[in-house]
């Protein structure tokens, strides 16, 4: 009985969600949106509307002056270590490919390059688990790296 009655709400809830998407449609089409106050101008989004006003002013100084949350900051790190990780692997791919036939050695700088790879990866998905703890809601959250799909990518393969 309660699962029926949650089936119903959702389909409620869809059907007015499809009702409102008509309505803004049927209001687009006949124009209803084309003389808005700020049309052809961006969207200023610096200021939070859901904030705390007394920690507006902290907030704006912060920014100004280049500052951002501690997960944030993380985050930015994690991506530059990732793209300079695949690129390191991506270069030694391309190297191997070109020198394969004519120089022996170039198996094993192949092999190191993995390890290397390898090594970043774990450290990373280290930094990706310390990242995860920071982040203030899980769709924030990012899932750590496979070796086998990262090299995948590089190699096609």
């Amino acid at each position: 009985m309660r699962e029926k009655r949650g089936r119903d709400s959702q389909i409620a809830q869809k059907w007015e969600l499809m009702k409102s998407e008509d309505q803004i449609r049927r209001a687009i089409e006949q124009g209803d949106f084309e003389d808005l106050p700020g049309k052809g101008k961006p969207l200023k989004l610096e200021e939070n509307p859901l904030g705390d006003p007394d920690w507006e002013l902290a907030y704006h100084l912060l920014k100004s002056g280049g500052f951002t949350l501690p997960w944030i900051e993380l985050q930015q790190e994690i991506d530059g270590e990732i793209e300079a990780g695949r690129a390191a692997l991506r270069e030694a791919w391309e190297r191997r490919k070109v020198r394969q036939q004519t120089d022996p050695r170039v198996e094993e700088q192949w092999r190191r390059a993995l390890e290397r790879f390898a090594e970043q990866v774990a450290r990373i998905n280290q930094r990706i688990f310390d990242y995860n703890l920071q982040v203030p809601a899980l769709p924030f959250q990012r899932v750590s790296l496979k070796l086998e799909l990262e090299v995948e990518k590089i190699t096609g393969s």
